[in-house]
């Protein structure tokens, strides 16, 4: 284990005994939540969301062509072809911050610009078709509007501030440093190679709608059917082997951090209860926007569970303009989420996308409330 994680792990059991140092019971309670979160977690999440995940960020690794991640999301493609793409293209998905950390790794190995990569990284878990439903219904329409509009807004302008910011990155991804994969030496059509991806996106998006369970079993078994043809009958077992590996290898570099990062986020949960951030947040200021900001980034919400979170959190006198905030932080952001990052993207870039998505977060959050 990286010596950062031992001391993040630190850092969660000295916040226990903090705010708990005589009271052994919050102590368990604590560790209780920590593991209770992090079996529904993987009940609920990885076999129908992750798994999926990384046989589809594979699939970028290995046979989606260089060629055609870099002309729609490259560092030389055009900026108001990129940025639009990578922003709205999430809106299919019913992820959370985590589901989407494959695909985003699967693009950014495979060439895409940091800039798109992060607007597809920040808008792929916000701007689900499902979540502005829910919005919508729970928190009011104008409240859905306001958060599909700024999550691609805040991603185009997190994607631009990144490229900018780290020029030398794209530099070395247009000359190929980056590149990974057989993508570019496969000898499959586009229509195959695109019907590949498009079934197991289709599993992915199945998995996450409520239908009846029959229906289910049977459109996930016929995508299944149609992805095993392929796979026997069209792809040479060489690169069915190499994408088994990419696979393997994205899942044991993910997962184990993401473990890590929820139970801790279970933990903290206990340590520091909804209630005491509410009291923190009932008004629209600079600075509660800001903690809003700051407890969304470390907690782990569920896809579509922080609507009914955030309409209890405002029931309890939370503002507006927090509400957004927190809204928008937390499904770009958990503490699994960040962990990740920074294993995939390195320090110096993880530690400016997350600190950027803060900020601009905070500031929609504060002119949502002004406004509106």
């Amino acid at each position: 284990m990286k010596e950062w994680m031992k001391f993040a792990l630190l850092a969660a059991v000295f916040l226990v005994f903090y705010f708990s140092p005589i009271d052994a019971p919050i102590v368990i309670q604590s560790i209780a939540a920590g593991l209770t979160l992090l079996h529904e977690y993987a009940r609920l999440h990885v076999l129908t969301c992750l798994v999926p995940a990384f046989f589809i960020a594979g699939t970028i690794a290995v046979y989606v062509k260089k060629e055609a991640v870099l002309q729609l999301l490259g560092p030389k493609t055009k900026k108001y072809i990129a940025y639009p793409i990578a922003s709205v293209s999430g809106g299919i998905l019913a992820v959370c911050s985590c589901t989407i950390l494959p695909l985003f790794t699967g693009i950014y190995k495979r060439g895409a610009g940091i800039g798109p990569a992060v607007a597809f990284l920040f808008a792929g878990p916000a701007i689900n078709i499902t979540a502005i439903l829910l919005t919508g219904s729970v928190l009011g329409w104008d409240f859905a509007m306001v958060r599909l509009v700024a999550a691609v807004v805040i991603s185009v302008i997190a994607g631009l501030f990144m490229a900018l910011l780290f020029r030398d990155h794209d530099r070395n991804n247009a000359n190929g440093t980056f590149a990974a994969g057989m993508g570019g030496d496969v000898p499959y059509s586009n229509a195959t190679i695109l019907t590949f991806f498009l079934l197991q996106l289709g599993v992915l998006v199945v998995f996450s709608l409520s239908l009846d369970p029959l229906t289910k079993a049977v459109l996930i078994g016929s995508m299944i059917a149609g992805l095993l043809g392929i796979l026997f009958f069209k792809f040479q077992k060489a690169h069915n082997l190499e994408w088994l590996r990419e696979t393997w290898d994205l899942t044991k570099k993910i997962l184990p951090y993401l473990f890590v990062g929820v139970f801790i986020a279970g933990m903290i949960e206990v340590v520091l209860p909804s209630e005491f951030v509410t009291g923190l947040v009932g008004q629209n200021s600079f600075i509660s926007n800001a903690i809003a900001s700051t407890f969304g980034a470390f907690m782990y919400f569920a896809t579509l569970t922080e609507v009914p979170i955030i309409q209890q959190l405002m029931t309890l006198g939370m503002g507006r303009g927090p509400a957004l905030t927190l809204l928008l932080t937390g499904n770009a952001l958990s503490l699994p989420s960040m962990i990740v990052l920074f294993k995939v993207m390195g320090k110096k870039q993880a530690s400016a996308y997350i600190l950027t998505i803060m900020m601009l977060s905070t500031f929609a959050g504060w002119l949502f409330g002004e406004v509106l």
